[in-house]
């Protein structure tokens, strides 16, 4: 039992060493009869430091909306759908341009810059150092 105890400790102190995530998961809902989507769970220091630059391209760098294509692979290539963000109550609140169509499916896309940026991520995602990090998600009106 002595002899296997060094080879133990190195393990045990490896997988102790897992990291938990407490993270809010990042949640839509459309609003106001489908005119307007609410987007809850991002870091609202984050949310703050962007709600100052009143700019939507500042906001697309983070998260914007776009509209499905029928080919569901051209999703990379679509323009973002222009509109206006404002947060209130560390909730953001997209109001697009044009409506939302009533048969038109669409896409929240979201980037998480802090992932990816540790060993352990890149090894676990199996990605390459650089690459953007995102999720989609899907909702209709």
């Amino acid at each position: 039992m002595k002899k296997l105890f060094p080879l133990l400790l190195p393990l045990m102190f490896l997988f102790s060493c897992t990291e938990t995530s407490t993270k809010t998961p990042v949640t839509i809902k459309t609003v106001n009869n489908g005119k307007a989507l609410q987007i809850t769970g991002f870091d609202p220091a984050v949310i703050n430091e962007i709600s100052r630059d009143s700019s939507a391209k500042a906001w697309e760098t983070l998260m914007a909306v776009y509209r499905m294509p029928a080919d569901t692979s051209m999703r990379n290539l679509q323009p973002a759908q222009p509109g206006s963000y404002t947060v209130k109550d560390n909730v953001v609140i997209f109001t697009p341009d044009t409506a939302f169509s009533t048969q038109q499916t669409y896409f929240f896309r979201y980037y998480d810059f802090s992932t990816g940026s540790t060993l352990t991520d890149l090894i676990k995602s199996r990605s390459k150092p650089g690459t953007l990090h995102y999720t989609d998600l899907i909702f209709k009106r």
